[in-house]
Formats: structure tokens, sequence, C-alpha cells
């Protein structure tokens, strides 16, 4: 706070102002002296009370500085413009009716104002002004934040994300195991012919064939690397993990399409849509919750299988869910019923990964495989092209694994939806 001496003018409200902030902070200050490094304020004898009153009290102490403070700076403000008028402004001299010198007092825009607002207020010694009355002055350049003094505004801290897919990921319904192989290869019975039958006495007992095709399944990588500079995680300390976090969600996310949707050409996994010999359902002039049951049933009946998923888009899933009776009553259950949602007795994955117009059904329990060659694989390095001379770094991450589905007829794809 500027002292006495560096205000020419300086009027009653001002010096009042001054003692009750001066004040008010000397009280503050006893106040903790006396609580002391342990801040026990059972020491507090300056203020009265228990203990929890105490602190109320110099909470109610703190909260009124600020005004204090502002109260202080606006009669400064006042003054300061006085004081400059006076050392600036002139004087008449003489008398001009007696023939006296006369000197033009020349127009300052602190002096006028100040002495506005005494008059506006109805200042008199001993007294604050009080509020101060607008005057408009007419001004040649506006100071204002685009070309004076941008106020300083700080974050809050949130961070909004790109809207993604949530939780659960696809393979999370996946066994995973691993591998140490660059391609995954494991034997299919492809013919079995059963020929035991009942026989009597010296007959041809009936001939039976077996035989094995050996499949494969190339491991795949699926990689993603970001450049940033030096400064970045230098001074942000959340940048780092913020890019791990995300660029390990890309893998993720990739991974999940190619688990369901990936065509098999290389570099790509095969996923369940393109598996050859996988059970197919139309949806044809069936309702989906029919069309899904018969897919089931398919499993069931040519693959041997139980189903355990059903992964469908939620535009697809909406319809099932507000199917309802003729009287109005929800078909999958009252909007209010919690937990997992089910159709047939099966898990069902609302996830936008399959196809816009299939869902997916099958025992990825029993049949389906992602054997990892290597997990998420980090590394960093800042001797990409020119990033050491420019400051830059670069990160780069990456997976390796296959996908096998070692019945296909344990998995159906239901079309047309």
């Amino acid at each position: 706070m500027p002292k006495t001496d560096d205000v020419n003018f300086e009027f009653p409200a001002l010096r009042d102002a001054r003692a009750k902030y001066g004040a008010a902070q000397k009280r503050l200050a006893e106040v903790f002296q006396e609580a002391g490094s342990e801040m026990d304020f059972t020491k507090v004898k300056c203020i009265s009370g228990s203990v929890a009153e105490k602190i109320a009290e110099v909470r109610k102490m703190n909260d009124e500085l600020p005004d204090l403070k502002k109260s202080v700076d606006d009669y400064m403000a006042l003054a300061r413009a006085a004081a400059t008028a006076k050392e600036s402004g002139s004087v008449e001299s003489g008398d001009g009716a007696r023939g006296g010198t006369k000197q033009r007092k020349p127009f300052d825009l602190g002096e006028d104002v100040f002495q506005a607002a005494i008059k506006a207020a109805g200042y008199r010694p001993g007294q604050g002004i009080g509020a101060v009355k607008h005057i408009d002055v007419e001004l040649k350049t506006l100071f204002e934040r685009g070309a004076g003094w941008d106020p300083e505004d700080t974050r809050t801290g949130h961070l909004e994300l790109t809207a993604l897919r949530p939780a659960p990921h696809v393979v999370d319904f996946i066994p995973q195991t691993t591998t140490s192989q660059s391609t995954v290869v494991y034997m299919e019975e492809t013919t079995f012919t059963n020929n035991a039958a009942e026989v009597t006495e010296g007959s041809t007992f009936g001939e039976a064939a077996l035989a094995l095709t050996e499949r494969t399944s190339e491991v795949r990588k699926i990689a993603v690397w970001l450049p940033f500079t030096d400064e970045q995680v230098e001074d942000e300390p959340r940048a780092r993990d913020y890019i791990n976090n995300r660029l390990r969600y890309m893998l993720a996310n990739r991974l999940d399409l190619q688990v369901l949707t990936g065509n098999g050409t290389a570099p790509n996994l095969k996923g369940t849509e393109n598996v050859s010999s996988i059970n197919t359902q139309a949806l044809g002039t069936d309702s989906v919750p029919d069309a899904i049951y018969k897919g089931m049933r398919q499993i069931r009946d040519t693959g041997f299988a139980e189903p355990n998923v059903v992964f469908i888009r939620p535009s697809k899933w909406e319809g099932v869910r507000l199917l309802k009776t003729a009287d109005g009553q929800y078909i999958w259950g009252h909007p209010s019923i919690p937990g997992i949602e089910t159709i047939w007795g099966v898990r069902v994955v609302q996830t936008t990964v399959p196809t816009a117009t299939k869902a997916i059904i099958g025992d990825y329990a029993n049949y389906a495989e992602l054997a990892v060659r290597r997990g998420v694989d980090v590394q960093m390095t800042n001797s990409h092209s020119s990033d050491f001379i420019n400051g830059k770094q670069a990160i780069r991450m990456d997976l390796r694994a296959a996908l096998l589905h070692y019945r296909p007829t344990a998995f159906t794809v239901v079309t047309g939806l």
C-alpha cells in the first residue's frame, strides 16, 4: 500500500479506510501469532468463544479484507487524480476587474472528475464521499482489454475428451493367451465320418473316416505413434500420462474393430464377420429377437456350442429394448430394472464395432482365442528425422497378436438389421 507521502492530497475518508484496513490486518496477524505454527486455537485470547467460533470469526475477518482493500484502492485512485491535477494545473492571479493579470486554468480531467465526485456525493470533511456519480467524458483512445491489460484467467483443470467408444471392449469377452511364434498353427478335424452301426455275426464293420487339416493364423501388428515437443511434457506434468493413455486407447479401439470386422488380408486380422463357414441368419420378415434366436439355434445345431455374447449396435438394440405389449408393457423389462442386458438369456454388449446392418453372436468363451505375441510396447526417441536439433520427441506404441476362431460354426452373423 502506498505511503501517505506518496499522495499529495489525502482526505479523511482515505485515512479512515486505511486505518480500518490496517487494523483488520493487524488483528488477523495477532490471531495467527497466538495460535502458533501448530494452529492451536485454544491459545488464541484476542478472540473469545469456542475453537469453532474462533475459526468462524477468523474466516469472517479474512473475507472482509478484500472489501476493505478495495475501499482503500478506490479512495487512492481519487486522491492520486487530485494530486496530479494540483501539480499540473494553474490558478488565476490578480483581479481582472482591477486590471490585474489573469492566467487561464488549463482543462484537467483528474481535478474535474475528483471535484465532481465530491460534489455529487455531498462530501463534508470527516466523512466518506459515498457513491460517485457517472460523468461522461469524451476519450480519444479507449483503454480496454483488447489494447490494454488483458485479465489473467486460470483454466479449471477439466479436460473434456473426444467422444469415443466406451468399455467394455470386445476383447474383454475373448480368452487371451500368449505365443512365442510369428504364426499360430493348430489342427482342425475337417473329416469325421461315423459309420458305427450294429452288425450281425460275420458281417462287415462300417468304415469310419477321419481327416485333419493344418490351420494357421498370422500374428499381426497394430501400431500408432505421436510426435511432441520437449517443452510440452516438461512444462505440463499431466501431458505424458495423457499421451500414454490416449495412445493405448487407440490400440485397444483398433483391436476391437479388427476382432469383429477385420478382412484377413495382410496386415489385417480376420474378424468374426469374415471367417469362412460361419453361420449366417438373415433378418428377412422376422423381428430382431426372432432372428437372433434363430442365429443362436444354428450355433447349437451345427456348432454344438452355447453362445455367450451378442454384439449389436445401440441403434439396433433400441428397437428390441423398447418393444411393448398391446397394453404398453415393456417386453424386455421395465426401464427401472438394473443389471446387465440379455436376450434369450445371453449377454448383450452394445457397441458400434459391428457393421451397421449386422449383429454377431458366438461362443467366444470356448472357441475363440486372442494369442498375444507381445503386449503393448512403448518406445520413445528424439532421433526421428530432425527431432534432435528441433527439440522434439516421438513416442510409438504397438502390439502383436493373432486371432483364432477354432470352430467357425460356433458363431453366427445376423444380417439385414
